[in-house]
């Protein structure tokens, strides 16, 4: 230190890059739950844009602020800047509440206004829930080997930021590429653009001006207005109200809410591989308490630390991005421009910037955790690959039944199953492993890294945590149950078992030095022994 008193500046020049990939973040997940929320559910625009966005706008504001103050207090602490936690809407937890909350309370009653109602009262009953996760959050952080709290983001990352966006990249090449074009020169090629202009503005504005060229955006103020957000009470009371005379809503709201907290913890240590240290406590109840807020003022959707921290650090961001992201975002909602932009911007032209996020945080993972941990992080990931088939595969059923197509079976149907089975497609296992993906990512992520360090006990007890989880149905399952011994529960506890015992019994020749596996690169540099712990 030369003495001089260090001060973190909240804004900086190169929050202005940051800023774009997550506004556009939080602009694609607004824009997906309003279009939903008003053209699936009949919702009325008054419901959408005079409550659900400026909802949303609140609790982000709220958590912005917070993340802003714990970005300073951690920059102040160590003497030296530090990139705030990103923050908004999580993506998964979201249509859960649209698909699983939401919708199931209109398509049985019709009723747009009481859907609405429990949705707000679910993300109130959800944001407690979330903030509970403080408590076994820390512990959670300490004993889980980052490989296994990382590669579950990045199974996230891999099938829903990455190749959705991807894939919509390709359905519109035209405008697509050319943002593309720009998020490949400026964030990940890391090349200045004319004037050093930030490359997710350009690669947005380049979309979004071919679109229009195209005549594939439009210019529509006919929605802006002044929507000011406003408590409500009595609605909430009324969905809170509907849950509790309706309890087996609850089996959908608490295991998705344990992923939420989970999901919290997982970013946050993604940032502190990244380099910036945050109390994984208090974001949980940041977490659950902006969830709670915004659902008090018409927003049924849970908030979190957003997944990409790593992407952000990259690009050298203080916290001025999040302050910028909530404050055009919150202006947006509040005068009704994001009808607007959901008319002018293109989800092509955003898309690659979510590309970008996708990639980063992968990128980030394999250098902050040890190689040899790798093999942990790619089994991490695979439990979302079966998520994203089962998503992918109810939306061809759906499809089907829109158009016309009668006498289909349902998914899970005994025959369309077994005729699955026959052209190779494992529905019974890919169901199983999409309920609680991110869960069950992170636990089998931990006990590879723990078998990997020797570390038997602990991996031994990661899988009778497996199996505990799946007894009660929180991962493995639709809902949550009374405790049941199928063949998953037991497969775990073969697992715990032996991974406790044998090592007593073990001749220690065995556990002083590693096996050579032919035609495997030898990422295990040294012949560490097992520790047996």
């Amino acid at each position: 230190m030369d003495g001089r008193t260090y001060e973190y500046k909240l804004f900086t020049r190169s929050d202005f890059s940051a800023f774009w990939a997550l506004f556009t973040d939080n602009l694609v997940n607004l824009l997906i739950l309003s279009g939903v929320c008003q053209f699936v559910f009949q919702m009325p625009a008054e419901i959408v844009f005079g409550r659900i966005v400026p909802g949303a706008a609140v609790a982000i504001l709220a958590g912005v602020a917070v993340y802003t103050y714990l970005a300073k207090w951690a920059a102040n602490k160590r003497g030296e800047d530090v990139t705030a936690l990103p923050y908004g809407i999580s993506t998964p937890v979201m249509f859960v509440y649209l698909f699983g909350v939401i919708g199931p309370i209109y398509w049985a009653t019709n009723d747009p206004m009481l859907a609405w109602q429990v949705g707000i009262g679910a993300g109130f009953m959800g944001g407690i829930v979330a903030a509970l996760g403080a408590i076994v959050g820390p512990y959670l952080k300490r004993i889980t080997p980052r490989a296994g709290m990382l590669g579950t983001l990045c199974g996230i990352a891999l099938v829903f930021i990455g190749s959705v966006p991807l894939a919509e990249v390709f359905e519109n090449p035209i405008i697509g590429f050319t943002s593309l074009l720009f998020i490949l020169w400026g964030l990940i090629g890391r090349f200045r653009l004319p004037g050093n202009v930030p490359a997710g503005l350009v690669a947005i504005a380049a979309g979004t001006v071919i679109a229009i060229i195209l005549g594939e955006s439009k210019i529509d103020v006919s929605g802006i207005g002044f929507y000011p957000p406003i408590p409500y009470f009595g609605d909430l009371i009324a969905g809170v109200q509907y849950l509790f005379a309706n309890p087996e809503l609850f089996l959908v709201l608490i295991p998705v809410q344990i992923y939420n907290f989970i999901e919290t913890m997982n970013n946050v240590e993604s940032a502190e591989a990244a380099g910036d240290h945050y109390p994984v406590g208090l974001c949980q109840v940041t977490d659950g308490a902006g969830t709670m807020l915004g659902a008090l003022f018409g927003s049924p959707f849970p908030t979190t630390v957003y997944i990409g921290h790593p992407a952000y650090k990259r690009l050298d961001a203080h916290a001025g991005y999040i302050v910028g992201v909530a404050v055009v975002i919150a202006a947006a909602a509040f005068l009704g421009f994001l009808s607007f932009l959901a008319g002018l911007i293109p989800i092509a032209a955003a898309a690659p910037v979510l590309v970008f996020v996708s990639v980063s945080l992968i990128t980030n993972t394999a250098w902050a955790v040890k190689p040899m941990h790798m093999a942990a992080v790619s089994f991490a990931i695979l439990p979302h690959i079966s998520a994203f088939l089962m998503v992918k595969w109810g939306s061809l059923m759906n499809a089907l039944r829109s158009t016309g197509v009668e006498g289909l079976p349902s998914l899970g149907d005994e025959g369309l199953t077994a005729a699955l089975l026959m052209e190779g497609a494992h529905y019974e296992g890919h169901l199983a492993l999409s309920q609680g993906a991110i869960i069950t990512g992170l636990v089998w992520g931990a006990i590879v890294a723990d078998v990997i360090d020797g570390r038997f006990r602990m991996a031994g007890a990661f899988a009778v945590a497996g199996g505990l989880m799946s007894s009660v149905g929180i991962i493995h399952s639709y809902t949550l149950q009374v405790p049941q011994f199928d063949g998953i529960t037991i497969g775990y506890l073969i697992i715990g078992a032996f991974l406790y015992v044998y090592p007593m019994f073990a001749p220690k020749e065995d556990l002083e030095h590693r096996v050579i596996v032919p035609d495997e690169p030898d990422l295990i540099d040294d012949d560490s022994p097992a520790q047996q712990a």
